[in-house]
């Protein structure tokens, strides 16, 4: 694998732009808009060095100097005056269209871009204004947006200008730290349009690269200010990196960039600079656009493994890894590293077992590479928690289960059979062990007391066997059971330290109980006197098999009452009590119950999002792409009754197609692998077609009758998956 994160060798800027221009010589048609040619330039000299730790070791040797050998600090520069307008421009464009006389604007690009001072005399809506908070950039974006749209539309020459003039200031020599200005220059040269050309790509690679070598002061401002950019905007920032990532991982015309050991930089630098844009988009509630944008797909295709163990070997340090970067990757890319390092773990622990069976003089035994569980049906939760606690070791094992009285072997029926029913006894009301709340339809742990949180550690053992081996759970919890899951992703050594406690908000109350979250949002909304019209203190009550319990929220609560000026104390307090404080003990043991079969870096790489999509499966439906991919036993792709099947299904609305995935495969989302991971097959029912249709939802099987019209195979498919509950009719 190639070191990209190797700084040493590199070829000099000159020798990319003369690369470059050898290669675009004799191409004509100057003027034409449509493609781009980096210009030639004289007596280029290289860039400095980025290395901090070099910069840093400059200053200070300078600053030891005595007093009569250090050279006078230079002035601060003086803006130019410009004083075009958006108006004054665009009536320049307009004039040169309609002219073909491109003078003027040429002009205005050449002198606006020659130089970080010339940037922000054109673009900082104030040039007497400092303009050094995080609030305010300074920049007058709207100008900035009508100059970059009209770009891509002017002659060649007046392009090749802005970047010759990009380039000069790229070149220009670094005295001490970069001031505001330099950061707004930064900010408004990474919006250009221009670096979606990959002729112009060892440009953007060494404005990158500068960006990247910024102290973290300086790009904490850069993150601040990209939160002002428009969705549309930062998306195309965005794509641009990505773009740039991986057509320098997969170039598809390889000769137009240099040789990849001479710029391993090229990665590390867009990846930093991406990160910075992850780090914006994750300040803003809700944020400008998804996490999964920042996804490249391109990495699905290299080797993941290597990234992973390099970042395990080397951490964060100097040797690059896309793993330090987990944004980036997809959410496939990440389940391929955690099932390949689940397997590792799988075969190290089996292969401990055969050594020390052998070493023991005993029989090897093909079961003692398994993890074995054996269960009755009527004794489900109870032999479950046994065989889990008795082969706690053998939990990294392969899973393979049996039902005691029955012949079947598990070849993936059984297992998924024993989580669905095992899930559905444990998730019930009757059980106590989880409260269902209807308006959000999702489950929460119940705060009643007990003695024994076992089954609660076993819950979070079946998640993170779930996870290991494979399987997709129908459960429903909300996104702040798997923020609390990954606090800390990594079990902490020290067992008196608090697991599973995470900040939590009043959004997060409002995925599980909305009503009373929408209760505390009209307190902290309330204009009148709190104290006098409320009458609270900073204390709950809560009902417990049928005794009130009160509890103070911060010492002596109950004899503090709450007011306009400590509300927000109490709802905070409120909240954290609810998700936190009043369920430790179970969430304690869901937790280490979880991370005793999941334990592994690899989750150090995960959102909370994508926890839950590994558990659950993602609630994206793509019913053409289950038609693509089912299979089919006794039918025929081309037989009218899957013809009117699949009629009827792509024309289902979500609700009833979420129905019908439900009916079938026993959960009603999808694998992170697509619908292609589910394997539903459609097998051909023998009986008569009065019968309606029939599911074997531990293989993923739909068993349809043959019926004879399409009106009614709908008519009776709804009435099967409208009605279906467990292994009958409600």
């Amino acid at each position: 694998g190639l070191e990209r994160g190797a700084k040493n060798q590199f070829s000099t800027f000159s020798s990319f732009i003369s690369s470059i221009n050898q290669k675009k010589e004799g191409i004509g048609n100057r003027n034409s808009p449509t493609r781009l040619v980096i210009p030639s330039i004289k007596n280029v000299r290289d860039l400095p060095p980025i290395c901090l730790d070099v910069r840093q070791k400059q200053r200070i040797s300078i600053d030891t100097l005595p007093p009569e050998v250090k050279a006078p600090i230079p002035p601060e520069p003086s803006f130019p005056i410009r004083t075009k307008t958006v108006q004054d421009f665009q009536d320049d464009v307009e004039k040169a269209k309609s002219s073909g006389d491109w003078k003027a604007v040429h002009n205005f690009y050449s002198t606006t871009f020659d130089s970080f001072l010339e940037i922000n005399a054109a673009f900082k809506k104030d040039t007497s204004s400092p303009f050094n908070t995080i609030e305010d950039s300074g920049i007058d974006a709207n100008f900035v947006n009508v100059v970059y749209d009209a770009l891509l539309n002017t002659p060649q020459d007046v392009q090749k200008s802005v970047l010759k003039g990009i380039i000069n200031g790229l070149l220009q020599e670094w005295k001490g730290p970069r001031t505001k200005d330099d950061l707004r220059a930064y900010c408004i040269l990474l919006q250009n349009p221009q670096f979606s050309n990959t002729s112009t790509y060892v440009i953007y690679a060494h404005l990158l690269r500068q960006i990247a070598a910024l102290t973290e002061a300086d790009h904490h401002f850069l993150v601040h200010w990209s939160k002002k950019i428009t969705q549309k905007r930062f998306k195309q920032l965005v794509d641009r990196l990505l773009q740039f990532i991986s057509l320098r991982l997969f170039p598809a015309k390889p000769e137009e960039f240099p040789p990849m050991v001479k710029c391993t930089w090229w990665i590390p630098a867009a990846t930093k600079v991406l990160s910075l844009f992850n780090a914006s988009n994750s300040l803003i509630s809700p944020p400008i656009i998804s996490y999964t944008d920042f996804y490249n797909s391109t990495l699905d295709h290299i080797d993941l493994m290597e990234e992973y163990h390099n970042w395990q070997c080397y951490g964060n340090s100097h040797r690059f890894s896309f793993c330090q970067y987990p944004f980036i990757i997809s959410i496939a890319a990440k389940k391929v590293i955690i099932q390949r390092d689940s397997e590792q773990q799988m075969i190290s622990f089996a292969r401990q077992s055969l050594v020390d069976k052998v070493s023991r003089r005993q029989k090897p035994d093909m079961n003692m590479l398994f993890l074995n569980v054996k269960v009755r049906r009527t004794h489900l939760v109870s032999d479950s928690l046994d065989e889990l606690a008795r082969k706690r070791a053998d939990l990294k094992k392969k899973l393979k289960v049996t039902f005691v009285g029955e012949a079947g072997l598990d070849m993936g029926g059984l297992t998924k059979e024993w989580f669905l029913l095992l899930i559905r006894q444990i998730f019930h009301p009757d059980y106590g062990m989880f409260t269902y709340h209807k308006d959000s339809h999702c489950h929460w742990f119940s705060s009643f007391k007990c003695d024994n949180y076992s089954e609660f550690r076993l819950v979070g053992a079946l998640m993170g066997l779930a996870v290991y081996n494979s399987i997709t759970l129908d459960i429903r919890f909300p996104p702040c059971c798997y923020k609390k899951l990954l606090s800390p992703p990594i079990v902490p050594c020290d067992h008196n330290t608090l697991v599973g406690i995470c900040d939590v908000t009043l959004d997060d109350l409002f995925q599980i109980m909305p009503e009373l979250a929408h209760g505390l949002s009209e307190l902290l909304s309330y204009e009148g006197n709190v104290e006098e019209d409320f009458y609270s203190t900073f204390q709950v009550f809560q009902e417990e098999f049928g005794v009130i319990k009160s509890y103070n929220l911060k010492p002596n609560g109950d004899k503090i009452p709450v007011t306009n000026q400590n509300r927000k104390e109490y709802v905070q307090l409120y909240v954290d009590f609810l998700l936190n404080k009043s369920i430790y003990k179970q969430f304690a043991a869901f937790y280490y119950g979880f991370h005793s079969v999941c334990a592994s870096y690899a989750l150090l790489l995960l959102r909370p999002e994508e926890v839950e999509i590994l558990v659950c499966g993602s609630p994206e439906l793509d019913m053409s792409a289950l038609q693509r991919s089912t299979q089919y036993e006794g039918y025929q792709k081309s037989d009218l009754t899957i013809r009117y099947f699949w009629d009827v299904v792509l024309g289902f609305s979500l609700d009833l197609q979420k129905k019908l995935l439900h009916f079938a495969t026993g959960s009603d989302r999808v694998p992170v692998g697509g619908m292609a991971d589910l394997n539903f097959k459609i097998s051909k029912s023998e009986t008569s077609t009065n019968w309606l249709p029939v599911a074997h939802t531990c293989f993923n099987q739909l068993c349809l009758p043959p019926y004879k019209s399409k009106k009614e195979l709908k008519q009776k498919l709804i009435i099967g998956i409208s009605n279906a509950e467990g292994f009958g009719l409600e």
